[in-house]
């Protein structure tokens, strides 16, 4: 591979959308990143299915409405989803570079398999972040606490990893102080969703955190589930390289929508 250009990474049939900045794929993760080179790839956003779409519902603007999202998020028992958490995770520890991180975003729900499929791969944890949504929707059933908050894994490929910290940059956008690990960030607003819906899209603010601490420019960022794409929109903002995995067109096309937005407000 040639520096870090797209254009000598992949050139596989299951590309959706390329230029020089970004590559969109399509289809099924586990496939298409058995298809990328190893120790390409400088960072991993990971967003993988929560396993939550069993029938249940939430709040949502004031209705109650369906947690149902797709079949890729219905439920797997214990056993499947652990597996498919470690063979996934084996992909993007063979595709980091040996100094490359990943970030993997998840709940009770599916964050302790992580965690432990990590340990299993031989990554190193970093930090657990607590992500704090001080607009989470209320609880209906009045028989738990309310789910206000996330964890963010981020790890390194290996205990001999120099991984990438941009302390001091990230100490000034806090107001000069230490960052700490619990993150206060209102979920994702209407005004990034005017492209289209995703019912996991993560917030801008919370991608910029993560791709500033922990990458530099003309770095190659991979999410091998990409959704909406914001962590594509952040990272070409921030001019970084991008590549997103998704089966769903719908969404990929949502995405080039919201990447040519970025590209045409901030062009190199």
């Amino acid at each position: 591979m040639e520096g870090n250009k797209l254009s000598t990474l992949y050139n596989g049939e299951s590309i959706y959308c390329k230029n020089e900045d970004f590559m969109l794929m399509q289809g099924n993760a586990l496939s298409l990143l058995n298809e990328i080179p190893s120790e390409s790839v400088d960072m991993i956003f990971a967003d993988p299915p929560y396993f939550l779409s069993n029938g249940g519902v939430t709040c949502k603007s004031g209705k109650m409405v369906s947690v149902d999202k797709a079949e890729w998020d219905k439920g797997k028992d214990l056993v499947e989803k652990h597996n498919f958490n470690k063979q996934w995770l084996g992909e993007c520890r063979r595709i980091l570079k040996p100094d490359g991180t990943i970030w993997i975003s998840g709940t009770m729900h599916n964050i302790f398999s992580i965690g432990m499929a990590l340990e299993q791969l031989e990554f190193r944890i970093l930090n657990n972040i607590t992500w704090y949504k001080p607009n989470a929707s209320p609880n209906l059933s009045c028989r738990f606490f309310t789910h206000s908050t996330e964890n963010i894994i981020w790890a390194s490929k290996s205990k001999k990893a120099k991984h990438t910290f941009n302390y001091q940059l990230i100490k000034e956008r806090n107001n000069n102080k230490q960052k700490r690990d619990v993150w206060t960030i209102p979920v994702t607003p209407k005004s990034q969703k005017k492209h289209g819906k995703h019912p996991t899209q993560k917030p801008i603010q919370l991608l910029e955190e993560i791709i500033l601490s922990s990458t530099k420019e003309g770095d190659i960022i991979l999410d091998p589930f990409n959704g909406s794409g914001t962590t594509g929109v952040v990272a070409l903002k921030y001019l970084r390289k991008y590549i997103g995995i998704d089966i769903e067109s719908t969404y990929l096309d949502i995405s080039i929508k919201r990447m040519g937005e970025i590209q045409e407000a901030f062009p190199v």
